[in-house]
C-alpha cells in the first residue's frame, strides 16, 4: 500500500513538472511577441529626416492609418519586403508573406504619421515590447524636433497642413477676385453714363 501511494505521488509530481514546463514556454512566448523591426526603424529614421511625415495630432490614427485594402494593394505592387519597412514589430510566429507578422504600422505608406508613432508607443508599452516602445518614441521625438527646425526655417508644409493653408490662400485669393471685379464693374458703369452724357450732349455728372 505504501508503495502504491509513493508511486502516485512520483506520477504526480512529474505531471505538475511537466505542466509548469509547458506554462512556462508559453509564458516565454508572449514575453518575447514581436521584435524590433529595425530596417523599418531605419527606415522610418530616413523618411523623417528628408521631410516626408506628418505632424498629425494624438488620436487621428484610426482616420489615417491604411485600411486593409490600402494594405492589400500595397503588397500587391510592392510585395512583403516593402510593407515590413512600414512596421515597427516582427512576431516570428507568422510566415514572412503573412499580414499577421509585422506589427505596429506607423505610415501611411507614403508618409511617418506622427499619430503612428504614438499609438505604437501606447500599445508597445501596454503590452511590454520595450524595444519597440523605445523605437516608437525616438522617432516620434525626431519628428517633432525636424517638424520644429521645417516651421523655424520656413521649409514646406506638409500634407496634413498643406491642405488648411491652400484653402485659406484660396479663399483670400477668391475674395481678391471679387473685390476686383466689382470694381472693375462700378467704374465700366460710370464710364458708359459719362460716354451716353457725351453723346447725347447733356451732361448728368
Amino acid at each position: 500500500m505504501k508503495a502504491i501511494l509513493v508511486k502516485r505521488a512520483r506520477v504526480r509530481s512529474i505531471a505538475v513538472a511537466i505542466l509548469t514546463c509547458a506554462i512556462n514556454n508559453i509564458l516565454a512566448q508572449a514575453r518575447t511577441g514581436p521584435a524590433l523591426n529595425e530596417d523599418a526603424f531605419a527606415f522610418a529614421k530616413h523618411l523623417i529626416k528628408k521631410g516626408h511625415f506628418i505632424a498629425d495630432t494624438k488620436g487621428a490614427w484610426r482616420g489615417h492609418r491604411p485600411s486593409a485594402n490600402e494594405e492589400n494593394e500595397f503588397i500587391r505592387l510592392h510585395g512583403f519586403g516593402e510593407y515590413a519597412r512600414w512596421h515597427l514589430g516582427i512576431d516570428d510566429h507568422y510566415a514572412e508573406n503573412t499580414k499577421r507578422r509585422y506589427k505596429f504600422p506607423y505610415g501611411d505608406f507614403k508618409s511617418v504619421h506622427r499619430c503612428g508613432l504614438l499609438a505604437a508607443k501606447a500599445r508597445a508599452r501596454q503590452y511590454g515590447y520595450t524595444e519597440i516602445e523605445k523605437a516608437a518614441a525616438k522617432l516620434e521625438q525626431a519628428l517633432s524636433m525636424q517638424s520644429k527646425n521645417s516651421a523655424r526655417h520656413g521649409l514646406p508644409i506638409r500634407e496634413g497642413t498643406r491642405s488648411l493653408a491652400e484653402a485659406h490662400v484660396g479663399a483670400s485669393a477668391g475674395l481678391l477676385r471679387s473685390a476686383f471685379d466689382t470694381n472693375a464693374a462700378t467704374t465700366q458703369s460710370f464710364h458708359d453714363v459719362k460716354n451716353a452724357s457725351i453723346n447725347s450732349g447733356k451732361s448728368s455728372l
